[in-house]
């Protein structure tokens, strides 16, 4: 059966209504960079604004102090949502956007920090990292931990139990959410409480199976796999001298991080490297829960919202952070 012909038939319109708007080739076939992160932002912004707004969520944007090396490291920009009514401490989520690395910002996934916001009851921050090639690696994963570190040292200003801090990126900000939880572990902090890692870029050697099999859906295949972590890590991609916190898959010790939650399609590139680093994680002793969501390309879900698969796999997610967070669940509507 064609690769084609496997796709959830929701999901397989809504790849058909993006690429109508950004050309057979994806956003990677739209070679300037700067116009490339404008049609992300201008497709994905385009598609929150046809769902309803989220309600009960107010935001600000603020500067936090960039890392600590190098020196002269700049300031790093985030937004902070927290639910409209209510007090006491609450849980703490750091959000990392995707985009290969390369494109996205605060306003591309802002409907899914305000739906996560609403629907836990948390204080998410954010985080606005630099992106390469401009910023290669170690600046993408330095700017997440230290949006981190300012949370877990904020606690007490925001209102977030130090005790249930999470970390929740997908795609390039499942990977750097990875890399940020090894460099908690191996700095000594913050503690995190969860990881939940969305399809996770963790992988710059593109060695697995389904990486090969995977190439022309259209919307996340090798080449823009193989250029994304070119630009981030310019001639090392796939050499011996990368860093763990900038591909988390060339760890080999992953013992002591925190409970984790990893998904993916199906039909994802990333489909092999990530149910390998599950299967790592439970042999480390690591409590991991590991879905894979048949039908689903890359961040389906991102683009046929509102459909039953996008409420599924949201479903999923949801209920993962409420148990490891001690959120209560909704009560059922009679």
């Amino acid at each position: 059966m064609a690769v084609r012909d496997r796709i959830d038939p929701d999901a397989r319109a809504a790849l058909d209504a993006f690429l109508d708007l950004v050309g057979p080739g994806g956003l990677n076939g739209i070679a300037d960079i700067p116009a490339r992160r404008e049609k992300f932002t201008e497709v994905l912004t385009g598609l929150a604004a046809t769902l309803p707004p989220v309600e009960g969520v107010e935001s600000a944007d603020r500067w936090i102090a960039g890392p600590p090396t190098p020196a002269g490291a700049p300031d790093v920009p985030v937004r902070i949502y927290r639910p409209s009514e209510g007090d006491g401490a609450r849980p703490g989520l750091l959000f990392i956007h995707g985009g290969g690395m390369v494109v996205g910002n605060l306003e591309t996934e802002d409907l899914v920090a305000r739906i996560l916001t609403k629907d836990l009851g948390c204080v998410t921050v954010s985080v606005d990292y630099r992106l390469a090639p401009e910023h290669p690696d170690p600046a993408p994963v330095e700017d997440c931990y230290a949006a981190l570190a300012w949370m877990a040292g904020a606690a007490g200003e925001l209102g977030i139990d130090p005790e249930r801090l999470a970390v929740y990126g997908g795609s390039a900000g499942g990977g750097l959410a990875a890399g940020t939880a090894l460099m908690a572990r191996d700095r000594g902090g913050p503690a995190l409480a969860f990881q939940m890692l969305i399809y996770p870029m963790i992988d710059d050697r593109d060695r697995t199976p389904s990486v090969h099999e995977f190439t022309d859906i259209g919307i996340w295949d090798r080449d823009a796999n193989l250029e994304g972590w070119r630009c981030l890590l310019g001639d090392r991609v796939g050499g011996d001298d990368v860093s763990i916190y900038a591909a988390p898959a060339r760890a080999t010790d992953l013992a002591g991080l925190p409970p984790a939650y990893i998904d993916v399609g199906e039909l994802d590139l990333f489909r092999d490297e990530d149910i390998d680093y599950a299967a790592r994680l439970l042999r480390a002793g690591v409590p991991t829960e590991l879905h894979v969501f048949p039908g689903a390309y890359h961040a389906a879900e991102l683009q046929a919202v509102g459909s039953a698969l996008a409420n599924r796999v949201l479903g999923w997610r949801l209920d993962a952070l409420r148990r490891a967070l001690g959120v209560p669940a909704p009560a059922a509507v009679a």
